[in-house]
């Protein structure tokens, strides 16, 4: 999927492109609202992300101008907390949903799954993979039926990996969605973590379903 981002912030711009690309996304970023309008009519792009306040045009303008000009991809907009009239006026000028920042980078992919899956109006509610199920609603998890006690920042690792099945999940983005979108502390604590997590999860077993990918990150895989 081709993901534009129109983002003024240079900060949540090279974040947010990162992660994407990361997660799997083919992903192209504008810093101001001209850009953004001309990359959306020249690349067409699957989904765009959409922060409100620009220079020069304003995320709602550039809005009004793709739905005006009759492109229908669907539109993510980005806002400040408490900016009430702003989140209204963009879902009236056709936007398909919306993040308050700060936001976690696992929200973001929630929305734009949720955008994005016409069958679907929200995320799973349970997820299963190799072997392990995740209750987001219970907050129960198994592995191979067997009930596993996790910590809440446990829990949170989990749930991040499994959305990203097969996939890198690199440890910023595992710190960005536990403990704030722009973390900046030390990442090498989440290995205790994970460390904590494999030993729950696999038990006696010689491989781990979670992989440390070198240089990179961690990806859930099956161990069979």
């Amino acid at each position: 999927m081709n993901v534009l981002v129109i983002e003024d912030d240079p900060v949540i711009r090279k974040s947010l492109a990162q992660g994407l690309d990361e997660a799997g996304y083919v992903c192209r970023a504008a810093r101001d609202g001209e850009q953004g309008l001309e990359m959306a009519t020249e690349q067409r792009p699957d989904l765009v992300i959409l922060d409100v306040l620009l220079p020069g045009l304003s995320g709602v303008e550039v809005l009004t101008r793709l739905r005006d000009a009759g492109y229908q991809m669907p539109v993510i907009m980005l806002t400040a907390l408490g900016a009430v009239q702003d989140r209204i006026d963009g879902l009236t000028h056709g936007a398909d949903d919306y993040v308050v920042k700060p936001f976690s980078f696992l929200e973001l992919m929630a929305r734009i799954q949720a955008v994005t899956r016409r069958s679907m109006n929200k995320p799973a509610n349970v997820l299963e993979v190799s072997g392990i199920t995740l209750d987001l609603t219970t907050r129960r998890v198994t592995s191979h039926d067997l009930v596993v006690d996790l910590t809440p920042t446990e829990f949170s690792i989990l749930e991040m990996l499994m959305r990203f099945d097969g996939q890198v999940v690199t440890r910023q983005m595992l710190c960005d969605h536990i403990w704030g979108f722009r973390w900046d502390g030390n990442t090498n604590v989440i290995e205790v973590h994970i460390n904590r997590l494999r030993q729950k999860l696999d038990g006696d077993g010689p491989v781990s379903c979670i992989q440390t990918v070198r240089g990179r990150g961690y990806a859930l895989r099956p161990t069979v």
